[in-house]
C-alpha cells in the first residue's frame, strides 16, 4: 500500500510529541514508509551526554531494521521551525544506505510542506559500491 504524503506527515507530527528532548527543547518527529507498506515512527532522544543524542530519522529506521524491515520507501521529518529542518549528515547517509534516492519530506507544525530527493541532500553519497 502507498501511503500519502499527508499519512507521514502526520505521524511525524503525531510522534513527535514523544520527544525527549529536555535540554535543547528541539523536538522532531520522523515516519517512514517501509517497501512493504508499513508506516514507522520515531522521535529524537536526547542524552545529557550530547554526543548520544539519536535524531528522529534514525530512530525510525532502527525500528524498521528491528522489525526486519531493510529498504524505506519515504521519510517526513517534522519540526516545529519557521524555516523546513532537513536531517542531519548523519541522518542523511543512513537514509541513503536504507533507502537510496528516496523523496524526503519536510514539513513543519504552521503547514509549510516540500520534498526533495536524497541525491540534492546528500550527492555523491558513499553507499556499499565503493566496498567492492
Amino acid at each position: 500500500m502507498e501511503h500519502s504524503e499527508k499519512e507521514l506527515i502526520d505521524a511525524a507530527t503525531n510522534v513527535r510529541e514523544n520527544a525527549y528532548a529536555p535540554f535543547s527543547n528541539f523536538r522532531v518527529g520522523s515516519a517512514l514508509e517501509t517497501e512493504d507498506g508499513q508506516i514507522i515512527a520515531g522521535c529524537n532522544v536526547e542524552s545529557a551526554s550530547y554526543g548520544l543524542t539519536v535524531c528522529a530519522e534514525r530512530v525510525a529506521i532502527w525500528k524498521a531494521i528491528s522489525e526486519g524491515k531493510r529498504k524505506i520507501k519515504h521519510i517526513a521529518v517534522v519540526a516545529d521551525t519557521e524555516e523546513l529542518t532537513p536531517p542531519c549528515g548523519v541522518c542523511r547517509q543512513i537514509i541513503w544506505e536504507f533507502g537510496g534516492d528516496i523523496p524526503v519530506i519536510l514539513a513543519n507544525l504552521h503547514g509549510k510542506v516540500e520534498t526533495v530527493q536524497m541525491k540534492e541532500l546528500l550527492p555523491r553519497a558513499f553507499d556499499t559500491k565503493f566496498l567492492r
